[in-house]
């Protein structure tokens, strides 16, 4: 966040806490979804986010397993390792949960959930897309641990990164208009113990004004952000079916 303030700062704009008495609109949000929810009415901007069932309705070329929209009902029912996370808030923490009866009980039972097969991801990199193309990237992960680097910087890396440009150009064909303008797009190498080699597949979509820019060019990463959290007055048509409300 501290990098996204200081090319904001840099480009002219008043960077401002939440918390701070006296905040008046049209504004930009990074941060929080409960804060900003609270924040958009007053403060004019409109929050922009990929549906809930997205990820579960991409054909399985793209993500690489089975995954299925449901709830926490569903969740609690489970009775082999499922790796079960919520689609957009973390109102608990995403993992693989052997049973049902690992998961919080105190939800509401209605809670959407994403429910997935279990799957080695060798690494995982995140996408900034603005306009169905490539902002930003940064790896942020190999084999779950958190190692960020941006993409680029070698020969091997630079052949990773046509690897995704690749893969995000065949996706956002099939599956860009399903996604508001602006978002953050997950991916990563899954390993499949049955072939040689690895595949690509999605990880997760996000919104662009919750997420770590990691190693990504902060620069290109706000021009994502102001666009995802910007004032309601600017937004594109195409965008209004992805306000959060």
């Amino acid at each position: 966040m501290e990098l996204l303030a200081v090319e904001a700062a840099g480009r002219g704009m008043s960077v401002r806490a939440a918390e701070e008495p006296g905040l008046a609109g049209p504004a930009y949000w990074y941060g929080g979804p409960v804060a900003g929810a609270r924040l958009a009415g007053r403060l004019g901007f409109a929050l922009l986010e990929p549906t809930d069932g997205w990820l579960a309705e991409l054909p399985e070329e793209f993500t690489g397993r089975q995954v299925r929209a449901g709830t926490i009902a569903d969740a609690w029912a489970i009775d082999r390792p499922t790796f079960v996370k919520p689609p957009r808030d973390k109102s608990f923490p995403a993992g693989v949960y052997t049973d049902g009866y690992r998961l919080p009980s105190a939800l509401d039972p209605a809670t959407p959930v994403l429910l997935s097969e279990v799957v080695t991801f060798a690494a995982e990199y995140r996408l900034f897309l603005l306009d169905g193309r490539i902002a930003a990237a940064s790896r942020y992960a190999v084999f779950g641990r958190l190692d960020p680097r941006l993409l680029g910087t070698d020969r091997a890396d630079r052949a990773v990164a046509g690897e995704i440009t690749e893969f995000a150009d065949r996706l956002v064909a099939v599956a860009g208009p399903a996604l508001p303008s602006a978002v953050v797009v997950d991916v990563g190498r899954v390993l499949d113990p049955y072939r040689p080699g690895h595949r690509w597949a999605v990880v997760e979509a996000n919104m662009a004004w919750f997420s770590h820019a990691y190693a990504a060019d902060p620069a290109r990463v706000l021009d994502v952000v102001l666009r995802a959290a910007g004032p309601r007055a600017h937004m594109r048509p195409r965008d209004l079916a992805f306000e959060r409300h």
